[in-house]
């Protein structure tokens, strides 16, 4: 893990993480929510592939009063979900959608014709056609992973056929719905269009319980345990038991929003704030309701909202360390830090936190630079618990900074360049720890701290820290995907540089921001304000602006003033032209020139995949076990080629071998990337074939080192680097029907024609190499020092931070 880093609460891709898999309603139609109208969702699905998801009801006047039963049900069956929901309607005034508009944050009203409108282009790639009859008893989950076809509780046909139910639920995925339903679509009737679903081939049975008639249940019969969807008709009274199944729903609006409060167990942010807000005043309000708003105000980035609720809810109160703890998170987040390790302090007075507040106090004390105090609250909170692994990564980084002896004279500041970047550590990401090396070797083959000053960029910048910025002879930011306004959170800039417009203001050695990515989830909300405020200053500041592809050139270009954009340039990522930094990465070394060379030729004969598992509920949304089976055959398949062995950059990373074993029976060797040396992670990238990964640097060190790759499209950043060097080919989205086939494919073209794959890379990595040297030789006159254009091999002596102890035996 990264010590440094807020945690994220989004870690896994089951129910209680996918509250982040769509942007909601609100935001792409202009409208507001509890969320506030600064609150902003980026999407990016038409670049991730990520699937559009809507349930759907047509309702009039008359029905309105059971789609407001069908809403409650949909909530409190399944408190976890809050997709879309399409409200067709025959043009019904705002004033009757109002009511419904009160029970779900995420309403879209539609006028339409009639039901069947949820066959046409609704801007959604699956719709789930529920009715104002229907009431929900139990999940619907695995109706949202569903995949093809349009899925329908078969009811028997003419001549011993299928047909579906009149007003019967319908999986719809848009893009099967074949032209002959289309035909009958315009035909008009439901029956024309239920009999041309069955005659399409692309209807897919469910089972009774997701669409079970109430009719059936006579008298005293009961509802089935296993219902999941019990579909009343209009012209049937059924009995008692079904009855009362319904009248649960049958709620005022006060007893619905308390009854959905009362739940136990995780709930959807979105539907909790709309149903938890406006909280209660003068006291009302339970204490861990309150929490739980705010524990989502924060994780959505609105810590001031969390402070305020908090501030109010433990004022006296030295007995609610929960509440302390969340509150004190938020202060941080703020930069209000005297204040947060107050309240992190009263969250230690419990046993059952007092591990997890010593961690976040460790980390407030580093991001201060008191690193001996940061030892010692890591220690204490070892002595709380021992097994606590944020206090250990803690504890295990600031000993090793304390007891760290100075290994000579130091260099004079002036010869110096300061490096302000994430330098990871300990079981950190593996992708970080090569990164920050592979900047430097641009600059030369000293990557050590005779030439370099290093300093984090979580850490505050303060008024000691700009001194020894500004005696440097420049300042280089980056590179890495720091513009993410969730790791580290800070109130100064919005993203990782822990440093205020004020001190930016101030900085007076030449500085360059380097090949830096905006890396926000393609679905994550954060606000924009401070962070492009911040941008504003940074851009206007600096010497040279470079992101590492064309997407975040793209896209914060969109937060800046016209007379600032064209200061933002494209600077690759330096993984990505490691053969040109280092001329043992190179392959060729028979002398022929033909990018061929004995290297390539002994290859270790592997395939090496890689996924990421941070943000899962981003990254996969419902989506997670097609990934995981698709995966499967394309792992059966490859391994009959080359054998496949799984690359994790961290410890995280390792559920896919996991899960890949429990789910399907593969068991796939681990290559663990985090605990291996930069030389080490390298070499075995450039011994493989073949790599498939998910993570960015999964895909750039290899492609660095002249190795093929494949894609594995989570984030916007995979498509962005890929489209930089014109083969988004090289790319298949997680959520891609057909991913299994495709990597298996491709992987196969790869294989069989390893020399051209090979050729192919090294002549797309020579675009990369032409643009970094023309931004190094522009840089050399910034900093006033030789910037080689083709530096030499590295430096033996390791820089701190970047070369760590190779734990494992070879």
């Amino acid at each position: 893990m990264n010590p440094s880093a807020e945690p994220t609460d989004d870690s896994s891709p089951g129910p209680a993480a996918r509250h982040g898999e769509a942007a909601p309603a609100a935001a792409r139609h202009g409208q507001t929510g509890p969320a506030g109208p600064d609150l902003a969702a980026d999407d990016r699905r038409a670049v991730t592939g990520k699937r559009r998801i809507a349930f759907a009801a047509y309702a009039d006047e008359d029905r309105m009063p059971g789609l407001l039963v069908l809403l409650r049900s949909l909530a409190l069956a399944d408190p976890v979900v809050c997709e879309d929901f399409l409200l067709l309607h025959p043009g019904l005034p705002d004033s009757a959608i109002d009511a419904a508009r009160r029970l779900h944050p995420r309403l879209v009203p539609r006028v339409a014709d009639s039901r069947l409108d949820v066959f046409r282009a609704t801007g959604y790639d699956t719709v789930i056609a529920l009715g104002p009859g229907m009431v929900v008893l139990r999940s619907l989950q695995p109706l949202l992973a569903l995949r093809t076809g349009v899925a329908a509780v078969p009811q028997p046909g003419p001549g011993g056929g299928r047909t579906v139910r009149d007003g019967g639920l319908l999986v719809i995925q848009r893009q099967d719905v074949t032209d002959t339903v289309l035909d009958a679509l315009a035909e008009g009737g439901e029956d024309t269009v239920d009999r041309a679903l069955a005659e399409s081939g692309i209807l897919e049975p469910l089972g009774t319980r997701y669409d079970f008639p109430a009719g059936r249940l006579y008298d005293d019969t009961p509802v089935p345990d296993s219902t999941v969807v019990l579909h009343f008709a209009e012209h049937l009274d059924p009995g008692a038991p079904a009855r009362e199944a319904r009248e649960r729903f049958e709620l005022d609006d006060e007893a619905f929003r308390a009854a959905y409060c009362a739940l136990p167990g995780p709930k959807h942010p979105e539907l909790l704030l709309h149903c938890a807000l406006p909280l209660p005043e003068g006291g009302r309000a339970p204490v861990d309701l309150v929490r739980q708003v705010a524990e989502v105000h924060r994780q959505q980035g609105r810590y001031d909202d969390a402070v305020t609720l908090l501030t109010a809810a433990v004022a006296d109160r030295p007995d609610l360390p929960r509440c302390h703890e969340t509150l004190g998170i938020s202060l941080m987040a703020l930069s209000r830090y005297e204040e947060a390790e107050a309240h992190l302090l009263l969250a230690t007075v419990s046993p059952d936190f007092a591990a997890r507040a010593y961690g976040q106090l460790a980390r407030l004390a580093w991001l201060l630079g008191r690193t001996s105090q940061a030892r010692a609250y890591a220690l204490e909170g070892l002595d709380a618990d021992p097994t606590d692994g944020n206090c250990r990564a803690w504890y295990a980084r600031t000993n090793t900074l304390v007891e760290a002896e100075p290994t000579g004279e130091p260099a004079p500041a002036a010869e110096q360049l300061a490096h302000v970047a994430l330098f990871a550590d300990g079981q950190e990401n593996a992708g970080d720890k090569v990164l920050p090396e592979a900047v430097r070797q641009c600059f030369g083959s000293d990557t050590g701290p005779a030439r370099w000053h290093e300093r984090s960029v979580h850490l505050l910048v303060d008024e000691p820290a700009l001194e020894e910025l500004n005696a440097r002879r420049g300042i280089v930011v980056g590179g890495g995907g720091l513009f993410l306004p969730d790791t580290a959170p800070n109130s100064n800039s919005g993203w990782q540089w822990n440093v205020s417009d004020d001190v930016l203001a101030r900085i007076t050695a030449p500085l360059a921001v380097f090949a830096v990515g905006y890396n926000v989830f393609d679905g994550q909300r954060y606000r924009r304000e401070r962070f492009a405020a911040s941008l504003r200053a940074l851009v206007g500041k600096s010497a040279f602006f470079g992101l590492r592809n064309q997407g975040s050139v793209d896209r914060v270009r969109e937060l800046l003033p016209e007379e600032l954009r064209d200061r933002v340039r494209y600077q690759p990522c330096p993984t990505t032209v490691a053969r040109h930094l280092d001329p043992t990465l190179d392959g060729d070394g028979d002398g022929d020139g033909d990018g061929y060379g004995a290297g390539d030729r002994d290859r270790d004969d592997t395939v090496l995949i890689n996924c990421a598992y941070d943000r899962a509920g981003l990254r996969f949304g419902h989506d997670y076990g097609h990934f995981l089976a698709e995966t499967a055959a394309a792992v059966r398949d490859i391994g009959k080629r080359a054998e496949v062995r799984y690359a994790a950059h961290m410890p995280a990373d390792e559920k896919f071998v996991h899960d890949l074993r429990r789910e399907h029976g593969i068991a796939l060797p681990v290559e663990p990337l985090y605990l291996f040396t930069n030389d080490r992670i390298r070499e075995l990238y450039r011994r493989t074939r073949l790599v498939i990964g998910m993570r960015g640097h999964a895909g750039m060190i290899p492609f660095g080192c002249g190795t093929p790759i494949i894609s594995l499209v989570s984030h916007p950043k995979l498509a962005y680097f890929l489209s930089d060097i014109d083969r988004p080919d090289w790319g298949v989205s997680v959520h891609d029907r057909a991913l299994g086939a495709r990597l298996a494919e491709r992987a196969a073209a790869v294989l069989d024609d390893h020399r051209a794959a090979v050729a192919d890379v090294h002549g797309r990595q020579e675009r990369l190499w032409s643009v970094t040297r023309a931004n190094l030789a522009e840089l050399q006159d910034i900093f006033g020092m030789p910037v080689p254009h083709v530096p030499g091999p590295r430096t033996a002596q390791p820089a701190r931070g970047l070369h760590l102890p190779d734990t494992r035996t070879k």
